[in-house]
């Protein structure tokens, strides 16, 4: 009986002693300097400035960067990644990717996925998608709807923050919206109920109920489909149908406003892009058509170009040959709107659409072609690093290589400055201080 009072008297100064010891270990672990990496760039590119460092030394603690200096010698103790022979670069930055979609060249492709595919079976080939695309060298993207596949997107981004699968840091849409008639699944019978591969809202209340229900469920950003069925006009202009009326547009854009969130359109011919612009919508994607008073008001009301120039001419020749002869004729007038908006002064951004064509293609294949429209290597290598960090918000994490931005960066063997097809050929990259791929000994 003694014995069992005398446990029961001494065990809270056990169990003092051991939260005492606890914290003390803790107090010794914070004290304990957390070991530098060091990464020595042979040349580092900074598309922020324009400026291209030799012989650079990055030091990097912890997810984020400490220190950037050209020439010098590592601190004493910290672990280097010898990249001298390499390029350096800042993470990459796809701003149009659908990773739940494997491409859809023809119609038939589409329907395969949304009818005899489940969504959990989507969400499987979606981190193949993710971690192909970190691999490529794109630390950060920005997925566009999950195509019939829900919130999806939402889930995938947390599994990749929780550490459970590799892949970019994600800024969501999830559902997408358009109306009533104007999205697949179409043509089936109408006994016949099919998904479809965005949220259908019709009517400006319609259109705040779903802006704040993607919200809730973890939306980034809503997208908006602001046009189909494209003909070209004898003028040479791209012209379509509207979806949204004004009122529809207006609604999404300032409930998406009033709760701090932007607003992308799909929007590539004429009406949905003055509508979308008019309606003040922070993205135009695609945009193979866009009069020239839409490209002086998307200077004036800052609104982002992501034109995805490769997937428009990926597509055009399965569509074509189901009958719509217009997707060639739309790829001429999609290099002329590039050197327009160029020219004019639009803020372009790096973004491939993806999911529309294989992931098995590198997504970097549309760097050559922005190119090729008209941009320098140095203005293309921008609208995927600064320029998309700066439209989606981010430009204090990512963007540069810069101190106190997260510790994303890739690395390739020759000068992309000089020639920009080898960013096709990323073989080393680190997110967040986390090295994924390498070839660097």
């Amino acid at each position: 009986m003694k014995k069992s009072v005398l446990s029961i008297a001494v065990l809270p100064m056990v169990l003092a002693a051991m939260v005492s010891q606890v914290v003390a270990q803790e107090k010794m672990n914070m004290q304990v300097p957390m070991v530098n990496r060091v990464i020595r760039c042979g040349t580092l590119i900074q598309p922020e400035s324009g400026k291209v460092m030799h012989n650079a030394l990055i030091t990097i603690q912890g997810e984020r960067i400490k220190e950037v200096k050209e020439g010098g010698t590592p601190p004493a103790g910290a672990q280097v990644i010898d990249l001298s022979d390499h390029t350096c670069l800042p993470g990459l930055v796809d701003a149009h990717t659908h990773a739940l979609l494997q491409g859809d060249i023809t119609a038939e492709d589409y329907d395969v996925q949304l009818l005899k595919q489940s969504s959990a079976y989507r969400a499987i080939l979606g981190t193949r998608s993710v971690k192909r695309a970190l691999e490529y060298g794109f630390t950060t993207i920005r997925d566009l709807e999950t195509e019939g596949a829900g919130y999806a997107d939402v889930d995938l981004k947390k599994a990749i923050n929780n550490g459970v699968i590799p892949g970019p840091r994600m800024k969501v849409v999830t559902r997408a919206m358009d109306v009533t008639g104007a999205y697949p699944l179409l043509g089936y019978s109408p006994e016949v109920p099919v998904p479809h591969g965005v949220q259908i809202v019709d009517g400006p209340d319609e259109a705040r109920k779903a802006v704040r229900e993607q919200i809730s469920y973890g939306a980034d950003w809503i997208k908006i489909y602001s046009d189909r069925s494209y003909f070209l006009r004898p003028d040479g202009v791209l012209d379509d149908i509207p979806t949204f009326t004004m009122d529809e547009l207006r609604a999404i854009v300032d409930e998406a406003h009033r709760q701090h969130h932007k607003v992308a359109s799909h929007a590539m011919a004429l009406n949905g892009v003055h509508n979308s612009v008019e309606a003040g919508v922070d993205s135009i994607e695609h945009g193979n058509y866009i009069a020239e008073a839409d490209i002086k008001t998307m200077v004036q009301k800052n609104i982002y170009y992501i034109p995805t120039i490769y997937v428009g001419e990926y597509v055009a020749q399965g569509r074509a040959a189901a009958g719509a002869k217009v997707w060639l004729e739309m790829i001429k007038v999609h290099a002329d709107t590039f050197r327009r908006a160029l020219d004019g002064g639009v803020k372009i951004v790096f973004g491939t659409d993806v999911g529309g064509f294989d992931w098995g293609i590198n997504p970097a294949v549309e760097f050559p072609y922005m190119v090729k429209y008209g941009m320098t290597p140095a203005q293309a290598i921008r609208s995927a690093t600064m320029t998309a960090a700066e439209m989606m918000d981010m430009q204090n994490d990512i963007g540069s290589i810069t101190a106190g931005k997260f510790a994303d960066l890739v690395a390739v063997k020759g000068d992309p400055l000089g020639d920009i097809t080898i960013l096709q050929k990323i073989d080393f990259v680190m997110k967040g201080g986390e090295v994924y791929k390498t070839s660097a000994h």
